[in-house]
């Protein structure tokens, strides 16, 4: 018979048995190596080897066992040294060599010219075939192009001969060429006047909606009758359920739990001395140098103030360019002033007279007199005798039955029991399976034994599997 390998995730049936897989396999492949190496040949396996302990100490915090100084370290080892103000490198003055400069150079000195010819091209020849025939060089542009006696067109354009003036700005502008004054044009205004036009026939305020309006007749309101009021004639009755149902329990107060404020106060007085205050020590400090800055001397002689500018300028008189465009002529009119519009010749104002408040008439006379303290409700008010409620809420009381109670179920009469599957994998030895050995990434390897050898198995190990589990509900 074959036997194969298999693993714990394999055998298992029932889905709750996993190997303990190690993330840190250098290898993804399960399968064991089994090749041969100098490594493997020098080097045999040996058995279970146990973990070596580490010698470090465990980080285990150390409670106080007294009082904390304040003497660091530092402050034991520290001695404290002279210094001294850090020496200034004072630069030397430089001075030219004498002497000519040499400008020659290692390239110069060790580079030999060569003569360079120049190199013969590896492309062959081109063989080209000719013909003993002369070649026709006319083309069919010149062969059939016919030139055209055109004249040479005369230009419009008058000669201008260009002459600079002999006078600084003299050259008039093209506006003042080509512009030639004209007199002021009166032109007529065909805009219509703006006049009211009258009319003598009096208005006679008739409208087309006073021509075509007919009046019809409305119908009347229609209004809902005002039901009256009936009042019930049962008792009103105000007791709830909860309040015919609640019986109070008297419960002693809950006792708080936050402890009492107490004022933490002493009697002696504050002397004022501290840590630092005790042990601090000082130390002698040197003032920072202070760099003094030189004081500043002015330059003998008076400053030249003249300029390039002042010195080769030379003022040009220039005189204000007229301009060419004409002065308007602006008309005085000495004549008085007329206020006189077309909306206050047209216009006439109208009489206005202040319209009077639309007031509703008040139905309800205004009350003369002093108040009595009687209001509506009170002289209107009818009182009425309260009845309880009728609760329809049913009586919250246990029905008994005499008949006894069927407890007959679906499940009770149509479940039949049924042989329960062990899943092989909960056994620390599988049925059937023998450990072999575990991989490099955690999973059991297990080897399927015959069946032969199953039953001495079972001897050994002293593992009894029944037939048949029956489960009953």
């Amino acid at each position: 018979m074959k036997m194969y390998r298999k693993c714990i995730c394999e055998i298992c049936t029932c889905g709750r048995h996993r190997c303990p897989h190690q993330p840190t396999a250098l290898h993804s492949n399960a399968k064991a190596f089994k090749g041969t190496s100098e490594y493997v040949d020098k080097y045999p396996p040996y058995g279970n080897v146990c973990q070596v302990e580490s010698l470090r100490p465990k980080q285990e915090y150390q409670a106080n066992h007294g009082r904390m100084e304040g003497i660091t370290t530092f402050r034991a080892d520290y001695i404290p040294h002279e210094t001294a103000q850090r020496p200034v490198h004072i630069q030397d003055e430089y001075r030219p060599k004498t002497g000519q400069m040499d400008l020659g150079t290692t390239y110069k000195r060790d580079y030999n010219e060569y003569k360079i010819e120049r190199v013969a091209p590896m492309r062959p020849l081109e063989n080209k075939r000719t013909s003993g025939g002369k070649v026709n060089t006319m083309p069919t542009y010149k062969d059939d192009y016919r030139a055209w006696d055109l004249q040479k067109r005369q230009l419009v354009k008058p000669d201008y001969d260009y002459q600079p003036p002999a006078v600084i700005f003299g050259n008039p502008t093209t506006f003042q060429d080509d512009f030639s004054p004209k007199g002021l044009v009166s032109t007529g205004n065909f805009k219509p006047p703006n006049i009211a036009r009258l009319s003598q026939v009096p208005f006679d305020g008739v409208t087309s909606h006073r021509i075509s309006y007919v009046q019809h007749p409305l119908e009347p309101k229609f209004s809902r009758p005002k039901q009256v009021y009936k009042p019930s004639s049962q008792p009103f009755d105000d007791l709830t359920v909860h309040q015919r149902d609640y019986k109070g329990q008297y419960l002693d107060p809950v006792k708080s739990f936050k402890p009492e404020h107490t004022k933490v106060a002493t009697d002696s007085r504050f002397d004022g001395i501290t840590e630092f205050r005790d042990r601090y020590q000082p130390w002698e400090v040197s003032l920072p140098f202070v760099h003094k800055q030189a004081e500043y001397v002015g330059p003998d002689g008076k400053i030249d103030l003249n300029t390039t500018t002042r010195i080769d300028y030379v003022p040009h008189k220039v005189s204000m360019a007229s301009p060419i465009k004409p002065v308007s002529q602006s008309k005085k009119n000495n004549a008085p002033f007329q206020g006189n519009t077309t909306m206050k010749e047209d216009y006439k104002a109208w009489e206005m007279y202040r319209q009077e408040k639309s007031k509703l008439r008040e139905e309800i006379p205004r009350p003369s007199g002093k108040f009595d303290g009687m209001t509506t409700f009170q002289s209107h008010y009818v009182p009425h005798g309260i009845s309880p409620v009728k609760s329809f809420k049913p009586v919250n009381a246990v029905r008994q039955s005499m008949v006894p109670f069927d407890d007959g179920t679906i499940y009770r009469t149509e479940y039949t029991p049924k042989m329960m599957d062990i899943c092989p994998a909960s056994f620390p030895s599988p049925l059937g399976y023998v450990f072999e050995n575990t991989d490099i990434q955690g999973h059991k390897i297990f080897r399927k034994v015959p069946e032969a050898e199953i039953n001495t198995s079972l001897v050994a190990n002293g593992v009894h599997v029944p037939k048949e589990v029956i489960v009953m509900s």
